[in-house]
């Protein structure tokens, strides 16, 4: 047992980092707190335990105050009882002696095992909740293990992290040992352990894939400046370039798609549009539309709003399936998006024009009027 104790704490201290001396120092006051459990003893304030660094061997001290008359049988012993262990003993002394009751052996072992098993615990604890605290916002790479449940349990690496269901994506299919890439969301504590939540859902991740994939963002060459996701189905990303001689678009695309490909890939086919960022709203909308080609852009600053003008033919496409191309536009741009074709455009127009047209008719038809009825008042008179 001494043997293992050794090369147990050794070991620990290499691959986890868990400093020696403390696994020491709590085996011997976990010896100390277990010795007076299992053996009745009053107080723990005279006994001392001590674990040998070299061999592991584990001994219990009893120190006692030499006395006249005794009182406490637990911390003292008189002084006849001194001198028969050595004449050298006078009133007052300490004397420390070892303990050796029966079961020694068993209640150490025991004690060791115990303390080992809580200080790897919370050296795990504590090792996860550091390391995965400071990596949140990033990615990490994993293998799929199990579902529980509604949820995905993830090994990534040092740490099995949690895939909530709200953070799952329908086409990812996610069966055993399937490698795939998460966004680490938070660290958060259950039943007094820190559980690492990831999301296969994030638009972060779309995000952070560009990063890993394209050399010019990870260099700040090229910037993502917003990103709009419709998690399993479709993403659009907007970039600028802070080089002019860079085309921001092209670096994303790579040659010969390789590089959107790699991350469609990763994202089980999801379709990525990758959108050229403007500082011209109006010229921002309109990549924001794409495939769709826009005719115009009407922009209202105040209510950060925009009506946008297509071909006829383009009216659907612009819009997308079920709205979807208009939605992920106008999360991209932050800008409500009003979408007509050019035959509805020239409605509204018209609509527009005839209101204006009615509201400028009353509001100068009373005056008319009276002008009318004065100049008919005054004929009347004229002709009496």
């Amino acid at each position: 047992m001494n043997a293992e104790l050794i090369e147990a704490i050794k070991l620990l201290e290499k691959e986890r980092g868990i400093d020696a001396e403390m696994l020491f120092e709590a085996i011997e006051e976990s010896l100390v707190s277990a010795y007076k459990r299992e053996f009745d003893a009053k107080t723990t304030e005279n006994i001392r335990a001590e674990v040998d660094r070299e061999n592991g061997e584990m001994r219990v001290f009893l120190t006692k105050t030499v006395v006249e008359e005794v009182e406490d049988s637990n911390s003292e012993m008189t002084l006849e009882e001194a001198k028969a262990l050595s004449e050298d003993f006078e009133l007052g002394d300490m004397m420390e002696y070892e303990l050796r009751p029966q079961d020694f052996g068993r209640l150490a072992a025991q004690t060791a095992k115990n303390v080992i098993n809580q200080k790897l615990c919370s050296a795990e604890r504590e090792r996860i909740q550091n390391e995965f605290s400071n990596r949140i916002g990033e990615l990490s790479a994993g293998v799929i293990q199990r579902k529980d449940r509604r949820e995905v349990i993830v090994d990534i690496g040092r740490a099995e992290a949690v895939l909530p269901y709200n953070e799952q994506v329908r086409t990812d299919g996610y069966n055993f040992n399937q490698r795939m890439k998460f966004y680490i969301l938070k660290v958060d504590e259950k039943k007094g352990r820190p559980i690492v939540y990831v999301s296969r859902s994030h638009p972060n991740l779309v995000r952070k894939l560009f990063e890993q994939e394209v050399p010019e963002i990870s260099t700040g060459v090229v910037e993502i400046i917003s990103v709009a996701r419709e998690a399993g189905s479709r993403s659009k990303i907007a970039v600028a370039s802070r080089d002019e001689n860079v085309d921001s678009v092209g670096s994303c695309v790579g040659q010969r798609g390789l590089r959107v490909q790699a991350i469609m890939d990763e994202l089980m086919g999801e379709k990525i549009d990758i959108i050229e960022w403007s500082p011209d709203i109006a010229d921002f909308i309109s990549n924001a539309l794409s495939p769709a080609k826009v005719v115009r852009v009407d922009i209202n600053e105040d209510d950060k709003a925009a009506r946008v003008v297509v071909p006829d033919h383009q009216l659907s496409l612009a819009i997308g399936r079920e709205g979807q191309n208009a939605r992920l536009a106008a999360r991209l741009t932050g800008w409500k998006i009003d979408i007509k074709s050019e035959a509805q455009y020239r409605a509204v127009l018209e609509e527009e024009l005839m209101s204006r047209f009615e509201q400028a008719v009353d509001e100068t038809a009373p005056d008319d009027f009276e002008d009318n009825e004065e100049e008919l008042e005054t004929t009347e008179t004229d002709m009496e």
